[in-house]
């Protein structure tokens, strides 16, 4: 059918999506995730009972994911359903473009957004969904009886909508004292960050658990490659992993290091002919996650681009100044190496409109990573340390498939205790810690200058939580079976 190839369209331009540079959402406290245990552990979800206040403003816009819920796509047509839900993506960010540009119209008549733009939404994406059924259909397989259940789309007022449930402890470590309601400028392009979505690393109490405690059959072992921190500046906003052959199926920039030749249209066949910035030349794997920008008045090269200012994503792209990867093993067992082409995705980019259940991001600084992980904010570090971004990928795979239709469900986090359950093996961990010399937000009166933040879908309004990384293995000379033999002899290699 070849939609999967198309070019994405050209979306509206910086300057409008600037228009509206009073968006903010209320950025309330949210639950820490145990950086050890399961991302995918049940959440009291104090998002769900949104509702719509009236005369609010709308300040964003929250669809329901349905890539989520298609665990059983056959594999003759997830490509195929890859470009379809690709085109849902670009459907929200010209949505939420709208949005962001029609506020007038918005002010003087209190149906627009739900006539002019949600509901014509709900309408494109049923279009969608009659070509997902069709196509899993043709492929011999079923699809979800509920998909017409996630067809509307619903808006999200300014302020007050997403609090801790309860007033409970919040990212900072402290009650939400407003509420959760928002405050600050929306950030430079208008859709975040906020004064919010910062606080003080050294006001925030000690919530980082303790890690499981090791077996007797522990792989108690290490393996580091080193792989540089993106200097040559590859950059792309392509994710192969989720909408493979979209240009701009990301709508955000990444950083690659390790393999070389990562992009929309790459193939297995392309991975093992990549090369690599690894020193061991034997480690093709691709490491990639959404760059980090400092909002302090200045564009960068992608400030007219797809994924880039045209999607609200601008400042000036810092390079981290280390980035160390790191594979560990499994506090409870030996691991099996990694397969190869294994494809894994931690966190979630849509955090902030999914809800918890996959995020799994970690903000700290430098002197404070064994004391405070931030999930939903992004620290403002003392003097002297620096912004630190931590990712602990899935350590359990499912013996079989080196991804899923989901791009979730093939690989799991091990429990609280460390094991792996429902038949999982255990893998080689991956880990990765990012460190990056920000300059230190100011947050005053309200008002954030020198705001940072990660690149995101616009929708998603730079929130911390939407925070992820992206990996896939790709070894040659015997090296997956290398870091795993080193990590059961209980070795640093």
């Amino acid at each position: 059918m070849g939609r999967n190839t198309r070019k994405r369209r050209t979306s509206p331009a910086t300057k409008a999506i600037a228009a509206a540079a009073a968006l903010a959402l209320g950025g309330g406290g949210l639950i820490w995730a145990n950086f050890y245990a399961s991302a995918h552990e049940s959440h009291n979800d104090a998002w769900g009972n949104r509702t719509k206040a009236a005369g609010a403003q709308v300040a964003t816009i929250s669809c329901p994911d349905v890539g989520q819920k298609l665990t059983d796509v056959p594999g003759r047509a997830r490509t195929e359903v890859d470009g379809e839900l690709a085109s849902l993506d670009r459907q929200i960010t010209d949505a939420y473009q709208r949005l962001a540009t029609t506020r007038d119209a918005q002010a003087q008549d209190a149906s627009f957004v739900q006539n002019g733009i949600l509901g014509p939404l709900k309408d494109r994406r049923k279009v969608i969904f009659d070509r997902i059924r069709l196509e899993i259909d043709r492929a011999g397989g079923t699809a979800p009886g509920d998909l017409d259940d996630l067809t509307a789309c619903t808006g999200s007022p300014a302020a007050g909508d997403r609090t801790n449930a309860g007033g409970g402890q919040g990212g900072d470590g402290q009650q939400q004292g407003n509420g959760g309601q928002q405050q600050g400028s929306g950030g430079q392009a208008g859709n975040g960050p906020s004064a919010a979505d910062f606080v003080d690393i050294t006001k925030v109490q000690p919530n980082v658990p303790a890690k499981p405690r090791r077996t007797r059959d522990a792989s108690t072992g290490a393996f580091t490659t080193r792989c540089g921190v993106n200097a040559n500046a590859n950059h792309n906003t392509d994710n192969v992993i989720v909408a493979p052959g979209v240009t701009n199926g990301a709508h955000h920039l990444h950083d690659y290091v390790g393999n070389q030749k990562v992009n929309a249209f790459s193939s297995n066949d392309t991975f093992l002919q990549g090369g690599t910035s690894c020193q061991n030349k034997n480690d093709l794997s691709a490491y990639y996650w959404p760059v980090v920008r400092v909002q302090d008045g200045t564009r960068d090269f992608d400030q007219n681009a797809d994924g880039g200012g045209k999607e609200g994503n601008v400042g000036r792209i810092l390079v981290a100044k280390q980035a160390q990867i790191k594979y560990v093993g499994s506090a409870t067992s030996k691991v099996v190496a990694m397969p190869q082409f294994l494809r894994v995705i931690t966190g979630d980019a849509k955090a902030f409109t999914n809800g918890t259940a996959n995020a799994n991001a970690h903000w700290s600084c430098t002197g404070f990573e064994n004391k405070v992980q931030l999930t939903d904010k992004y620290p403002i570090c003392p003097r002297g340390s620096d912004v630190v971004r931590s990712f602990a990928f899935q350590s359990c795979w499912d013996g079989q498939n080196t991804d899923s239709a989901n791009h979730r469900t093939h690989v799991a986090f091990a429990d609280a205790s460390g094991r792996c359950q429902n038949g999982f093996k255990a893998i080689p961990q991956l880990t990765m810690r990012l460190v990056y010399g920000v300059p230190r937000p100011v947050v005053r009166n309200g008002q954030v200058k020198n705001a940072y933040a990660v690149d995101g879908f616009p929708e998603q309004l730079h929130k911390a939580i939407t925070d992820h990384d992206d990996f896939i293995a790709v070894t040659r000379g015997g090296l997956a079976n290398k870091i795993a033999g080193c990590l059961n002899s209980g070795r640093m290699c």
